[in-house]
């Protein structure tokens, strides 16, 4: 008998710019927690467009404008809670510039807001070129290369 997974992935889907590959998403977001040793957690992924991204952005965080992806641990008491909000109308704009579709550019930002919550930081050159790496590693390991 399967055993029930302690991995719980709920995603929204707030727009209507980009048809979702879920189970692709559900991937990426085990994918990280597997790396990360991270066996119980509960997460919440939410697909927005800008509006509402950047009313997150500015509620939160006081930041202006829509943001790429927002992450929020809620509790790590019992397993790692935690929510992921990624901006689909962001990623329609910069994909072209690193030539690849809108799809993959949002699967970085899952991937980004992923290690955030599990308490990658890059808020130095380093720490920025070592999530960076790990970002590339996971999209290789679902089978998408930047070009």
């Amino acid at each position: 008998m399967k055993q029930p997974s302690a991995i719980k992935i709920e995603i929204a889907d707030e727009q209507t710019i980009l048809a979702l590959d879920r189970p692709l998403l559900r991937k990426a977001v085990r994918q990280v927690l597997r790396e990360a040793g991270v066996r119980k957690a509960r997460i919440s992924l939410a697909v927005v467009d800008d509006a509402t991204i950047a009313r997150l952005n500015w509620q939160y965080l006081r930041h202006r404008g829509p943001a790429d992806v927002l992450s929020f641990v809620l509790d790590k008491s019992d397993g790692l809670e935690g929510e992921v909000v990624v901006g689909v109308e962001t990623a329609l704009r910069t994909a072209p510039q690193y030539g690849w579709s809108p799809y993959d550019e949002l699967l970085l930002y899952v991937i980004h807001g992923m290690l955030h919550l599990v308490g990658q930081d890059d808020t130095s050159a380093e720490l920025r070129g070592e999530m960076e790496k790990k970002e590339k590693d996971i999209l290789e390991k679902l089978g998408i290369t930047r070009r």
